[in-house]
């Protein structure tokens, strides 16, 4: 039959359809193809060391003491041990749920906690930590993956434990042990010890059961899981296999010659299609000297803990090498986290801190050796997030060869600054990193009716160095950590790490005197630089430790002050010379290593471009 008008216009068009959807085609060719990650993020929390206040020991009837400002019972510990300690104990309790709260807000799927994520591993916290996830899992879909740390397990068996410093009635101390006998107060005011296993030290089995759910034991809807002991592979893998192969017994180390073996709980998964998160355990524990069957965690003496196992558990080298490798066959996204760090996280102040300060001081025994990020980095690691050390810190080490290694150290929720990170996956060679201060903390206060107690209680016994009550006025949860980390320089630090006579001229001196000890032209005498000795002993650790995250909290003023100071000290030479004496060349390297501090990769809000290995910063100041 021949066409018609309307039977020509309608082949037309079909015509120009096509033609339009092989242009619409080719033009898609030409561009590039779109990640199921792009814009992904994941949060690190780390350092949580959750202690549950409001616990209900199992075995007995002991409530803790009565809070009058919530009308509740509450096991803290006192505000003396928290401010001798580089982490609290109490207030990070509410921290946990601040941080997770505003990661719900920010729409954020995935939740990181690379170890420590328990006080010492206790069944009361680990439980307390289980219920806490689980919560936010159920109700908002949140994931969670973990992987412990050196304080969850403390050893690799379960062990008894406790801690004479809780806060009792009165204001008094008060001892709550695992066992009868395991403590015994020489003071004749303290109370009756209570008596409960929740206070136990869990080992591995017990810990990694309760918390089951969260990376440690494949589950049905992730994507993919193995072990550094698994014997199949991606091809192959199916979920029954992998349960059966998960169990503890059957991922192990050989630890000594009797043929003994220890847990290894490092595991890789894919959550979603195309993410790969690769947990190392670096925990190493070995046979006790002294006592059979029983075991410790391996020394570290220098090196840090990367040190041990390289030496005891080469095979996770080993299986890094592989899995990364697989991630490049497969076109996944490898984004590894532990524990401990595998770069230097003083800026390359290692050596002038050493000088300063000795070895076994400032955590210079946990810097990495630098074959630690060689080997990891010859595996083909780029990315690693880090936490223990309580430090916001970014390092990268490049290589000839073109390869780098990525180190980012996750700051506490217990100490200053509080902050967790955010990893945006922007694009298969682009990572986003932004660090989120966790200043406001609902309920961070509650809990300061108590230590009014314990102050006056202090007061009256005629202790000794006391803390300051000024703690207690405290505005926010960042001025909190701000006055911990205040007073831990002066109770423990000033006194265990610094050389004497360096010591006590700082303690002497104000901002004019160290102009002129630096030898700055114009000394300004301003009210602006009536600040003491000690104020810069404290900026340096805040900076220490806060990095970049700091500078807000000192001030752009007093840091140009203290640049002046380190910009005239750095133009001398005579501290280089063997007749110069001791308290000058502490000052040189004391300012050398603020200086190398002060100018160290960017750690609060930047990019990494993956195929050229470089750092760029987001928010330059």
């Amino acid at each position: 039959m021949p066409f018609g008008i309307t039977e020509m216009r309608n082949v037309m068009r079909n015509l120009i359809s096509v033609f339009f959807a092989f242009v619409l085609i080719a033009t898609n060719a030409c561009k590039p193809i779109q990640s199921d990650l792009d814009d992904i993020q994941i949060a690190f929390l780390a350092d949580s060391h959750l202690n549950d206040i409001y616990v209900a020991f199992e075995d007995c009837d002991y409530k803790g003491v009565f809070n009058p400002a919530n009308e509740k019972y509450v096991n803290i510990r006192t505000m003396a041990s928290q401010l001798h300690s580089t982490r609290i104990f109490n207030e990070n309790y509410f921290a946990l749920r601040a941080a997770l709260d505003d990661i719900l807000k920010r729409g954020i799927e995935f939740v990181v906690l690379p170890g420590d994520f328990s006080d010492d591993g206790q069944p009361y916290n680990v439980k307390k930590i289980r219920e806490i996830l689980r919560s936010y899992t159920s109700k908002y879909g949140i994931q969670f993956f973990i992987i412990t740390g050196n304080h969850d397990p403390v050893g690799p068996f379960t062990m008894d434990s406790g801690k004479p410093d809780f806060l009792g009635k009165d204001g008094r101390p008060q001892a709550i042990m695992s066992k009868e006998g395991f403590y015994n107060s020489q003071l004749p005011h303290d109370h009756p010890v209570v008596v409960t296993k929740d206070v136990s030290k869990l080992g591995y089995e017990q810990i990694v059961n309760i918390l089951n759910d969260y990376g440690f034991f494949p589950q049905k809807d992730y994507k993919y899981w193995e072990t550094p002991f698994s014997s199949y592979n991606y091809e192959d893998y199916k979920f029954n296999q992998a349960v059966f192969q998960s169990s503890i017994s059957q991922r192990s180390y050989l630890v000594d010659s009797l043929g003994r073996r220890l847990p290894d709980v490092s595991y890789l998964v894919e959550p979603v299609d195309g993410l790969w998160l690769l947990a190392l355990d670096g925990n190493v524990f070995l046979p006790s000297e002294k006592e059979d069957n029983n075991f410790k965690r391996a020394s570290v003496k220098e090196g840090g803990e990367y040190s041990n196992v390289i030496r005891y558990k080469p095979y996770l080298i080993d299986w890094v090498t592989k899995v990364v490798k697989e991630s490049e066959r497969l076109n996944k996204t490898l984004i590894v986290f532990s524990h401990y760090p595998m770069i230097d996280f003083y800026d390359g102040a290692v050596e002038e801190l050493k000088s300063l300060f000795g070895t076994g001081k400032m955590q210079l025994h946990r810097v990495p050796d630098k074959n630690i990020a060689d080997q990891f980095a010859k595996a083909g690691v780029k990315i690693h997030f880090g936490g223990h050390l309580h430090l916001n810190d970014t390092g990268i080490k490049h290589y000839e060869d073109g390869s780098f290694l990525v180190n980012i150290q996750v700051p506490s929720l217990a100490g200053y600054p509080a902050a967790y990170k955010i990893l945006t996956i922007k694009n298969p060679g682009e990572m986003i990193i932004e660090t989120v201060k966790l200043d406001s903390v609902s309920g961070f206060n509650n809990l300061f009716p108590l230590y009014e107690k314990e102050y006056a209680y202090l007061q009256e016994s005629g202790a000794e160095d006391i803390w300051n009550k000024d703690i207690l006025s405290s505005k926010n949860y960042g001025d909190f950590l701000n006055w911990h980390l205040k007073e831990l320089v002066r109770l423990r630090f000033l006194k265990r790490d610094w050389p004497e006579g360096f010591r006590n001229f700082m303690l002497n001196a104000d901002g004019v005197a160290l102009q002129k000890y630096a030898g700055v032209d114009k000394i300004d005498t301003t009210v602006s630089f009536k600040w003491a000795g000690f104020d810069m002993i404290f900026d340096f650790y805040r900076v220490l430790n806060a990095d970049h995250l700091a500078l807000n909290d000192i001030g752009s003023q007093r840091i140009a002050q203290y640049k002046s100071i380190i910009n005239a000290e750095l133009t001398k030479s005579c501290a280089h010379k063997p007749d110069v004496d001791s308290l000058s060349v502490d000052f040189h390297l004391f300012v050398r290593v603020f200086n190398d501090l002060l100018h160290g990769e960017p750690s609060d809000f930047f990019k990494i471009e993956l195929e050229k290995g470089i750092i760029v910063d987001i928010n330059p100041e």
